[in-house]
């Protein structure tokens, strides 16, 4: 059954950046270089968050329902989470000139939660591909009852951390398409957690 909880990605990810921001303000108190991020962190943690308590418990009928329900605010979700995500980077290049454990430590938070964000919405982009007006197509999970957001979670999962489709396989040019962006996103956003990795380790054992 649909999760009572619920609400438009929009509207959580609204409230999600007003709580992120108020934080932000807060944070900056202590370490106003690193609030944006911190921020930044805090917001798209909370997205995360709310949206899967949200969307995980939902079987195969209410996962159709939801997917295919006409949102159109999605979208602009959407390119809110990755203009955001891309313009945090631009905050970690400074953060990393400084060589502060505390601040290498809040951009690496970011750029996780800015990874999470991505691959939640991937995941309910691939839900709605595959609940379309058309009918279910695009994807074959193997199994006999429809999929649940919990698959598509692992779908946008395992395209996040091996940059490759694993056990489900994709007959439609235009989800390929969409799943080599999400697979270079996945490696770029993955190459700046290993470097910030590195960069923390190096500062913290100096």
């Amino acid at each position: 059954m649909p999760h009572r909880g619920d609400a438009p990605a929009i509207v959580r990810l609204a409230v999600s950046i007003a709580v992120g921001a108020a934080a932000a303000v807060g944070i900056a108190q202590e370490i106003p270089r690193g609030a944006p991020l911190a921020g930044w962190a805090i917001g798209a943690g909370l997205f995360v968050i709310w949206t899967w308590l949200a969307l995980w418990p939902m079987d195969n009928t209410a996962t159709e329902t939801h997917a295919s329900k006409e949102e159109p605010t999605r979208l602009g979700a959407f390119a809110i989470i990755l203009v955001a995500a891309f313009m945090s980077l631009i905050g970690i290049v400074e953060v990393l000139s400084r060589k502060d454990p505390v601040l290498l430590l809040v951009a690496l938070l970011s750029v996780v939660a800015s990874w999470a964000a991505i691959h939640t919405m991937y995941a309910m982009h691939y839900a709605r591909a595959y609940f379309g007006t058309d009918g279910p197509a695009g994807v074959d999970f193997h199994q006999d009852d429809p999929p649940r957001y919990s698959d598509f979670a692992y779908m946008a999962v395992t395209v996040g951390m091996s940059y490759a489709i694993s056990d489900t396989d994709i007959g439609s040019s235009k989800l390929r398409r969409v799943i080599v962006f999400h697979a270079l996103l996945s490696y770029f956003f993955g190459t700046v957690i290993v470097a910030l990795l590195i960069n923390l380790t190096a500062n913290v054992g100096s």
